[in-house]
């Protein structure tokens, strides 16, 4: 089993492309629906207000690996109307 926490990145987070968007670059699918997470804890970077932040690894349910900033993350509400949004329009 994977432990999103472990020290060693998994084989599959040496694919992954960053993204600026906070889901996948593939299919737009949000990190809830990844079958994968890594979060890469031993390398963590320090932003202007001193804040860390740390890459997390995604593995999409599409096949997509994609990471991002966790200070890119959004809040959990915004996230949730996004994907609302992202249907089509009733006819």
């Amino acid at each position: 089993m994977l432990d999103a926490f472990d020290p060693t990145p998994p084989d599959w987070t040496s694919s992954a492309v960053h993204v600026l968007e906070f889901r996948c670059p593939v299919c737009g699918s949000s990190p809830k629906k990844a079958e994968r997470v890594w979060i890469n804890r031993r390398s963590p970077v320090f932003t202007e207000e001193n804040r860390r932040k740390w890459q997390e690894f995604y593995q999409c349910s599409c096949g997509s690996c994609w990471w991002a900033w966790s200070s890119d993350r959004p809040p959990a509400a915004t996230e949730e109307n996004e994907e609302d949004t992202t249907l089509p329009p009733e006819a």
